[in-house]
This record gives C-alpha cells, structure tokens and sequence, in this order.
C-alpha cells in the first residue's frame, strides 16, 4: 500500500515544479486547495447522510425509540460545552501534526504566509471524516495536500505514519493503564478478566511485536542487494515511523507533542462520557470503563460502512457490554460522533477559506 502510494506521488510529483516564478500561484498549491474543498464537500455530505440515517433507525425501530427520546431531552448548554471541548480536542491533533509532520515549517514557505501548517492540518481532520479507517482516513488526505505544497514524497509517508502511530501508541498505553486499573481495583467500574486483562494483554502484545517488527525491517531495509527495492523502501518507511514513534514517547523533548496527543484522546473520551450524563445513563458509568468501551469500540471504525455505523456500533456495544443500558449508550454515542463530525468539518471550512484567500481563487486553473 505505501509502496504503491509513494509511487504514485513521485510519478506526479515530476511533472511540477516546486519553483515557481516570483509572485505567481503555483498550480500544484491551485490544485491542493480544489482537492481540499472537494474532500469537504464530501465530508459535508456524510454529515448529512449520518443525520438522516440516524433518525431513521431510531424512528423505524421500536427498541430505539427511547434512545430518541433521551436525545431530545438534551440541553443547548451541554451541546456548547461539547463543542468546546471538541475544539480542545481537536486542537491537540493541530499541535501534534505541526510538531510531527511538519517540524521544519516547510508549509510556512514560498510566501504561503503564517499558520498554514495548522491550516492543513484542520483541512486533514475536516476531510478525513469522508474516509474509514480512524487515524490512517485522513492521513491520504493531509498526504495529498502536502504532496500538493512541494513536501518530498517519502518525508510525507513517513511522517504521517508516525503522527498516526503516536496516537495509536497513546491509545494502546491508555488501554494498558485503564485496563490493569479496573483489574485491580484501582479504578470505579467492574473487574471482569475478559473486559479488563484481556484487552490490555492484547494491546501490551501488539506493540511490542510492532517495535520489535520494526527493529527487523530496518535491518532489512539497510540491505543494499534488496530483492524488490520499493517494498523494502516502504517498509523501511514503516519501520523508521515506529522507531521515531518510540523516541517521541520516551523522550522528555517532546512532551507537548505528547501532551497534545493525550488531549486529543482525552477531550474526546471526557465528551462520550459527559454525553452518558447528558442522556441519563442510569446507572452512570465510571470514567475508566468509558475508556476501555470507547478504545475498543472505535476499532469499528476501520469497517468501511456508511455513516460512521461501524464506530457507533462499535462504541456503544463495548459500552453495554460494560454495563451501560443499550438506549443511553446509542444515545450517547450518537451525540459523541455528531459533535465528531461538526466541529472538524467546520473547522476545516473555515482554514480551506483562510488557504484560499492567501492562495487565490479556485476555478478552472486548478482543473
């Protein structure tokens, strides 16, 4: 797959040039700015499509007519206060991406002005929303864009690789500490082995097969007689994302990067369960199994089904499986995907408007 990608960006990427004239737009930049409203407007779309989906299950199925109810019972105060958090949430992603993806402030370049870094990185939550896959949607998206703005192809590969396996790494550490907590007793919630130890055990064993993976493929990868040069350059690419991965957790230089990934998943996990509150989940669920719930369950999200039906069934099934009533955890989840899908999409509205103001208007020049 990377392979494939980084072939298809190189190919592009030699028919444009990265220098353009004095004074002149670039039509690569021309280009980025349509691929961005594009993928907005599809994002608006599925916005839309999941509001009319969602008030067409719990209309037309009578069990869920509850969980209706309980959504019309919420307060504009709470959907503000959602909203906030979100923003919050989402701005930890805007500080990791700038400090991973783009350290060097390439996109502040060749009069692009201030701040574009976090344009493009608002412009990747936005339009990643149209595309499964949790962290690793948007990623073609934001690689798109970057590819766009002149940035090397496999500088893109691996650094948008690495962004995503920090927040992968932030949730597996999560697990881990939730996990072993309600299994001991340390934290509220119930202390079932197959709801506790097993999903830690599982995240404990699947990063350390990935680091000592990636320890291989980078001796594999320094081979210089290499059977299939692209495939061990793109697993090299994997490798050197999980090595840097690794740095940026264990070092204390990076821990506003860290600290910004936490508030990603954190502002998210505290709305979920604030939206519990919102719906009144009787009983009300203790934060740490809200934790386990929303980890596991938005593995759902990788299923490519429309309307965000595999996170929200994801989510909510791990939530009743921790004891939550089925109609406040349909209920809550839905509120916690809406807000999802809002606060990123007009986000990204709003830096695709900044980016075109500073690049110019989109017509046929960037056909």
């Amino acid at each position: 797959m990377v392979g494939g990608y980084c072939a298809v960006m190189a190919a592009d990427s030699a028919t444009e040039s990265l220098h353009p004239a004095p004074g002149a737009v670039p039509h690569s930049h021309l280009r980025a700015l349509a691929d961005v409203r594009s993928h907005l407007l599809r994002s608006f779309g599925k916005l839309v499509v999941y509001a009319l989906v969602v008030y067409a299950v719990l209309r037309l199925i009578p069990a869920l007519k509850q969980a209706l109810h309980s959504l019309e019972q919420v307060s504009w105060e709470w959907v503000v206060g959602a909203i906030a958090l979100e923003v919050l949430s989402e701005t930890g992603f805007v500080i990791c991406w700038r400090n991973v993806v783009d350290p060097d402030h390439i996109l502040e370049r060749d009069g692009r002005g201030r701040r574009m870094d976090q344009r493009v990185a608002w412009a990747q939550l936005g339009g990643g929303l149209l595309v499964p896959g949790g962290s690793f949607g948007g990623m073609g998206v934001g690689g798109w864009i970057l590819h766009r703005f002149g940035m090397p192809t496999e500088e893109i590969a691996e650094r948008q690789f690495n962004l995503s396996f920090l927040n992968t790494a932030i949730d597996g550490l999560v697990l881990i500490v939730s996990g072993l907590g309600l299994a001991i007793g340390v934290f509220v919630g119930r202390n079932d082995a197959v709801l506790t130890l097993v999903p830690a055990g599982v995240a404990a064993v699947g990063m350390t097969a990935a680091l000592l993976a990636a320890r291989r493929l980078s001796g594999a990868a320094a081979r210089p007689d290499a059977r299939h040069p692209k495939v061990t350059r793109s697993l090299g690419t994997l490798a050197r994302a999980v090595d840097n991965t690794e740095h940026l957790v264990v070092s204390r230089r990076n821990w506003l990067t860290v600290a910004a990934a936490l508030a990603y998943l954190g502002f998210d996990l505290l709305i979920l369960w604030i939206a519990l509150l919102a719906v009144h989940a009787n009983p009300a669920p203790a934060f740490a199994p809200v934790v386990m719930a929303y980890i596991i369950g938005a593995l759902g999200g990788s299923l490519p089904l429309p309307a965000s039906l595999g996170t929200v069934g994801g989510i909510a099934g791990m939530l009743i499986a921790y004891g939550v009533h089925h109609d406040a955890a349909v209920a809550a989840v839905l509120l916690h995907q809406a807000i999802g899908l809002l606060v990123p999409l007009a986000g990204g509205a709003i830096s695709y408007r900044l980016i075109r103001r500073r690049v110019g208007p989109v017509g046929r020049r960037a056909g």
